[in-house]
């Protein structure tokens, strides 16, 4: 896995990817200190990471630092060397993803100049500035992870870095979608078979077990019933309030305000987790093919 980092790290700064990432972020982020700080006399650096213009920027910013990970590897058909190393696949995924939340971390390291700015002339409120940060990292790392996936997708650099823009894009406006969904219950339930159906299709396509699949479906199914019979309500805007789980914005208000709750960490692990679960998954699949 450390051979792979380095890898990751080397190419980064060989192909001048790692350089446009570097110089566009600190330049963005420059630019809204300047907007919010320095022209608009605000102290505070917490409400330059937590604006609308510094999360618009992650849907272009990370796309040029993910999009080459696998696609890359794939259009130079260096990736059968690859899964033919002695290295496992979770370890090439977990040694790439590092390799582009390292880069990250370096362009948020270099943002620290501008919160000690501000030290020099007035009182940085220091809870809210960290809790910013801290969320700017973690909602970083999920971004990551997305890219990671959809890179491992294509074979088309090009492809990879829309591809992860209009899914970082999708997370971005959950919270607006939620806000059109229905709240009847009987969309509720629709939507919670839907989600069961395909839950059970990827204990499936884990295990290659559909007994497992079908058990887990039918489990959830009585769940169900039970839920409707013992507690109704539970069934109003079921879509709204999933959605609005999902929604990796919302969670980052939190840390914004300087509030650190270890549910909003803990979701940030798992949804990073998640991905490049995915990502191990489709990779593994390919290389049986």
């Amino acid at each position: 896995m450390l051979a792979i980092y380095k890898k990751e790290l080397r190419t980064y700064f060989t192909s001048f990817s790692g350089y446009i990432f570097l110089a566009g972020f600190v330049f963005l982020m420059a630019l809204f200190f300047y907007m919010i700080n320095i022209a608009g006399a605000n102290t505070s650096f917490a409400q330059t990471l937590s604006g609308p213009n510094t999360q618009i920027s992650f849907l272009v910013l990370i796309p040029i630092l993910t999009m080459q990970l696998f696609s890359e590897e794939t259009k130079q058909r260096t990736d059968q060397l690859l899964y033919t190393s002695p290295t496992g696949i979770p370890q090439i995924v977990i040694g790439k993803f590092l390799g582009a939340f390292s880069l990250f971390f370096t362009g948020v390291a270099i943002t620290l100049l501008f919160p000690l700015i501000i030290g020099f002339y007035a009182e940085v409120p220091l809870a809210e500035t960290a809790g910013a940060y801290l969320g700017f990292v973690l909602m970083g790392l999920c971004f990551i992870a997305v890219g990671l996936f959809v890179s491992c997708l294509t074979n088309n650099t090009a492809v990879a870095a829309v591809g992860s823009f209009a899914a970082l894009f999708l997370f971005y406006v959950m919270d607006a979608i939620a806000a059109f969904m229905p709240i009847s219950r009987l969309s509720s339930a629709v939507f919670l078979i839907f989600l069961a159906i395909a839950v059970s299709f990827i204990i499936y396509d884990a295990t290659k077990n559909i007994v497992s699949g079908i058990i887990f479906l039918v489990l959830a199914v009585i769940t169900g019933i039970i839920i409707y019979i013992a507690n109704p309500i539970f069934y109003d805007a079921v879509i709204r309030r999933v959605l609005n789980w999902f929604s990796v914005l919302r969670r980052y208000g939190t840390f914004s305000r300087g509030i650190l709750a270890l549910a909003d960490v803990v979701y940030y692990l798992a949804f990073s987790a998640a991905f490049i679960y995915l990502t191990i998954n489709t990779i593994e699949k390919r290389r049986w093919k």
